[in-house]
């Protein structure tokens, strides 16, 4: 994006013009001819268009040079980012044939009178394939270990064969029926029907049934592995009725020498008051599809935009309809259609510095949406050296493709994206079940002002712990909203370790779990990038810090004439903020690394909210929490975190006296 220069002082001829005629009557009330002709009117005129010229030169001078100094140290303001969410779709119901939801699908929140209808666009195609389910299995426990029994899968599809879904008698922990499918069906949601003997599985709280759903796969921790169930009319495996799942990314993997990818029921009794006395019996078992998830992005696609004509001249500039624009894939790209119908395609570069006389090549401005062919320049001989090929004079330019877009205001939160833009008449609804993230605005002239010192430490090699820290940012800039280095003594010999926490839209909220996860394509964004400019002796890992949830009861006295509502309100807000990876600590740049939070931090945050007369007591307690469970430790006076943790909020409790 190009860097703009400022103007210290916008005034025009007319507005000095205007603003000197405005003073008359205050100086110089005897004057009342303030026509063109009136020679008065000619020497205001006159002084203008002297100060105009002064103004002019004056605003070439002060933050220019900065600026001029960024652009030859090869900075450059970065462009407004999209936001990223995966988008569910449920069909009406399972298809007979498979179904392709096509790459480009609009997906858009609720249009109101005030807020604009915000529109995400698939990146790819959803192909929800139809399930073929090639091996069943159910295991338990025996003296010997894990004992599998296989069942007919075709049998028990057509009703023909009968058996125990859990197999021991009464049924154990652990044990377990396995689905295996011939075809990947990742990102899927899964229908599975079942008939069962009504009651077999009596005692169990229908509402709450002890088992879980799994995905198999090696390296899958038990949270991944986790199955989402968006729907359950069984009441526990006690009555005929339809389980759906979603699926995440699945595996081929081998259970008792079938190679298929699984998915599993585990009977899981942890925290179970009634279980099975008998095990449920499966009558009749069919699985098909009835939808998918597949990412998407807050961005608006535009196809086969014509710029205009060309004169044939060098340095044409076009302009396209829709800005910001994002970085181009390899489908978008500029077409030259000549007169004879022949027709060209042109490769976008970053400037003209290489261009030669036969390339066809042009550059854009993201920012401003301008695609400008290759200049020429007159030479001190008289020559005149082009840069680039020229587009024949009455051809056609036609932008084959881009997207436009970004921002803050994509990052909306779950369930919003609700409204389906694109016709697709075997889906039934769609939504987000996630919150979207990583949307940015497009970076401000402060912003790059303050990197200035970091691109200079650095230049562009990663040897001190700054540098990895700065780089980290710039190699995914407004992905990355706090990055930490370890180096020895902290870490082994020749080990750099950047611990990366990804950016949040909204910081000082409590932080859901998933959010703070290091995505695998954000973390070899960083690796690849700081690969390229670290030393050879070092080993470099990009990882995520520990982080260590905190809930944290206090007990205070309100001052007199405080509201104790408002003043709990602001004690809570103030917990949230302090106790955070990101905004937290004395100085509100995050929690530091490895530091150990203790009760007089929290007494010393809180004294600084108003309404506060005294803090009587701080109590913290660990949590261990993920996207599925909330597990409170005992109770602590300290936490204590290793140099590569660092606190979160997970809730307060706030008692006011």
């Amino acid at each position: 994006m190009e860097l703009k220069t400022p103007q210290l002082d916008d005034r025009s001829f007319n507005d000095l013009v205007d603003e000197a005629r405005a003073r008359i009557g205050l100086y110089t009330p005897e004057w009342t001819d303030h026509n063109l002709s009136d020679p008065g009117i000619t020497l205001i005129e006159l002084f203008a268009w002297m100060m105009d010229i002064l103004l002019y030169r004056l605003n070439r001078v002060p933050d220019k040079h900065f600026i001029k100094f960024m652009e030859l140290i090869g900075m450059r303001l970065t462009g407004a980012e999209p936001a990223r969410a995966p988008i569910t779709f449920w069909l009406v119901g399972p298809q007979a044939n498979p179904l392709v939801i096509p790459t480009g699908t609009e997906v858009a929140t609720v249009r109101t009178e005030t807020e604009p209808a915000i529109i995400f666009t698939t990146d790819g195609p959803l192909e929800i394939r139809l399930p073929e389910l090639a091996h069943i299995l159910t295991s338990s426990e025996g003296r010997e270990g894990r004992v599998f029994v296989t069942h007919s899968a075709a049998a028990v599809q057509d009703g023909y064969a009968s058996f125990a879904i859990f197999a021991s008698e009464p049924p154990q922990g652990n044990d377990a029926l396995y689905l295996g499918f011939e075809d990947d069906l990742s990102n899927h949601i899964l229908g599975i029907e079942f008939e069962v003997d009504e009651a077999q599985g009596a005692g169990v709280n229908p509402n709450h049934p002890p088992y879980v759903w799994e995905v198999l796969g090696t390296g899958l921790s038990e949270k991944d592995a986790r199955l989402k169930v968006d729907y359950d009319s069984t009441s526990g495996l006690n009555v005929s009725g339809l389980i759906r799942v979603h699926v995440p990314l699945m595996q081929r993997t081998e259970r008792n020498g079938q190679m298929a990818y699984w998915i599993r029921c585990r009977l899981d009794l942890t925290n179970i008051e009634n279980p099975y006395r008998l095990s449920p019996k499966i009558n009749r078992l069919l699985v098909n599809s009835w939808g998918g998830t597949v990412n998407a992005t807050n961005v608006t696609r535009v196809r086969e935009e014509v710029l205009g004509r060309s004169d044939g001249t060098p340095g044409q500039r076009f302009y396209l309809e829709h800005k910001p624009l994002l970085a181009r894939t390899s489908d978008e790209y500029l077409e030259v259609h000549l007169e004879d119908g022949r027709v060209e395609r042109w490769q976008e570069v970053s400037d003209f510095s290489s261009s030669t006389l036969s390339d066809r090549h042009y550059t854009v401005d993201s920012d401003n949406g301008e695609v400008r062919l290759g200049p020429a320049l007159l030479q001190p001989d008289g020559q005149v050296l082009r840069y680039g090929a020229l587009a024949p004079k009455g051809a056609m330019l036609m932008m084959k493709g881009y997207r436009y877009g970004g921002g803050l205001a994509g990052n909306v939160s779950a369930n919003l994206l609700t409204v389906l833009k694109t016709s697709l008449p075997s889906v039934e609804h769609v939504a987000n079940l996630q919150s979207a993230q990583g949307g940015r605005d497009a970076e401000s002239l402060e912003n790059a002002k303050m990197r200035v010192p970091g691109h200079l430490r650095s230049l562009g090699r990663a040897v001190t712990a700054s540098d990895f820290e700065y780089l980290s940012r710039e190699a995914a800039p407004g992905q990355v909203g706090r990055a930490h280095c370890l180096q020895p003594p902290m870490t082994n010999q020749g080990e750099i370790r950047v611990l990366v926490i990804p950016s949040i839209a909204r910081p000082r909220d409590i932080i859901d779990p998933g959010n703070l996860e290091l995505s695998d394509e954000l973390c070899e964004t960083i690796t690849a990038y700081l690969d390229e400019r670290r030393l050879l002796s070092t080993r470099l890992e990009v990882v995520q810090p520990a982080y260590q949830w905190v809930e944290t009861e206090v007990r205070l006295r309100v001052a007199q004439y405080n509201d104790p509502e408002k003043v709990r309100s602001a004690v809570n807000a103030r917990l949230i903020e302090f106790i955070n990876p990101l905004v937290g600590g004395m100085d509100g740049g995050g929690w530091p690394f490895g530091r150990d939070l203790f009760v007089s931090d929290v007494m010393a945050a809180l004294q600084t909210v108003p309404g506060v007369h005294f803090v009587r007591s701080v109590k913290f307690y660990p949590v261990t929490r993920d996207r599925q469970q909330y597990a409170r430790g005992p109770e602590t006076s300290e936490i204590h975190l290793p140099v590569h943790g660092v606190v979160v909020c997970a809730q307060n409790i706030v008692v006011t006296e």
